[in-house]
C-alpha cells in the first residue's frame, strides 16, 4: 500500500508540473498565433485543436488517470480529478491576456503605409496612400504589414466583437469629405481629390486600400495579383 501511495503521489506531481507547463506553452502559442477576433472561449477551443494545448491536456490526463488508478486515499483521487480541470481553467484565464498581448505587439490602431527604406517612386505612392488613410476614421486593429507600391497600399485589419464594417465607412467617408462611388454590399469605394479608398469586409475583419482614383482597388487589375484573393484565410 505504501508503494502504491508513493507511486500515485509521484504521478500526480508530474501531472501537475505538466499542467503548469502546458498552460505556459498555451499562453506563448496564443500570444503569437491566436485569433484576436474571437472570444476567450473560442480561443481556448482553437488552442486545444490547432495548438499544443490539446497534446498537453492529453499528457496530463494520462498521468492524472494513472494516479487515480493507484490512489488509495480520497484526497489523492480528488487531486487527480482536479488537475486537468484546473489546467483548463488556467488556460481559459490566460487566453485573453495572450490575445491582448498579440494585439499590442503585432497590430496597430491605425493603418501605416510608410517605411524608411522604401525607394522611389513607391515612397511617393506610400505617402499619398498614408494621407488618404489619415483622413478617415477607421475601425478595427491593423496588421503591421501589407502590400504597398505604385498601385496603392493595402492593409488588413481584425475586429474584436461584431461590427458592420461597411456601415462604419458609409458614415466615416462622407464625414471626411469623400464621395462614395461604389457600394454593392460586398465592398465600398470612395473618391476625393484624385485619391481613392476601398474597403472590403472579410471574416473576422476586413481589408482597406488607398491609391489613385484611376487605379483598380487592391491592384487587382495587375497581372501579379490577377485572380488573387482579397481576403486571406487567416487575418
Amino acid at each position: 500500500m505504501t508503494g502504491r501511495t508513493v507511486s500515485a503521489a509521484v504521478l500526480l506531481v508530474v501531472g501537475a508540473g505538466l499542467a503548469v507547463l502546458a498552460v505556459l506553452v498555451h499562453y506563448g502559442f496564443m500570444r503569437v498565433y491566436g485569433d484576436v477576433s474571437g472570444t476567450a472561449f473560442e480561443g481556448l477551443m482553437w488552442g486545444l485543436t490547432a495548438g499544443p494545448a490539446g497534446l498537453g491536456l492529453g499528457l496530463v490526463m494520462v498521468f492524472a488517470l494513472a494516479g487515480l488508478a493507484l490512489s488509495t486515499r480520497r484526497w489523492m483521487r480528488l487531486t487527480a480529478a482536479a488537475i486537468p480541470v484546473l489546467m483548463l481553467i488556467a488556460m481559459f484565464a490566460v487566453t485573453p491576456l495572450a490575445l491582448d498581448k498579440r494585439l499590442e505587439v503585432q497590430f496597430v490602431s491605425t493603418p501605416q503605409c510608410m517605411s524608411e527604406d522604401t525607394p522611389e517612386p513607391m515612397a511617393s505612392a506610400d505617402r499619398q496612400a498614408q494621407q488618404v488613410f489619415d483622413s478617415i476614421i477607421h475601425i478595427g486593429n491593423f496588421k503591421s504589414g501589407g502590400m504597398s507600391g505604385v498601385g496603392g497600399c493595402t492593409r488588413w485589419f481584425v475586429l474584436q466583437g461584431d461590427a458592420d464594417v461597411l456601415q462604419h465607412y458609409r458614415g466615416a467617408l462622407p464625414a471626411a469629405g469623400w464621395a462614395v462611388v461604389e457600394d454593392d454590399g460586398t465592398h465600398l469605394r470612395a473618391h476625393r481629390d484624385g485619391g481613392a479608398f476601398d474597403v472590403t469586409p472579410c471574416p473576422g475583419g476586413g481589408v482597406i486600400w488607398a491609391g489613385s482614383d484611376k487605379d483598380p482597388s487592391y491592384g487587382q487589375g495587375g497581372p501579379a495579383l490577377a485572380g488573387s484573393e482579397i481576403c486571406p484565410h487567416d487575418l
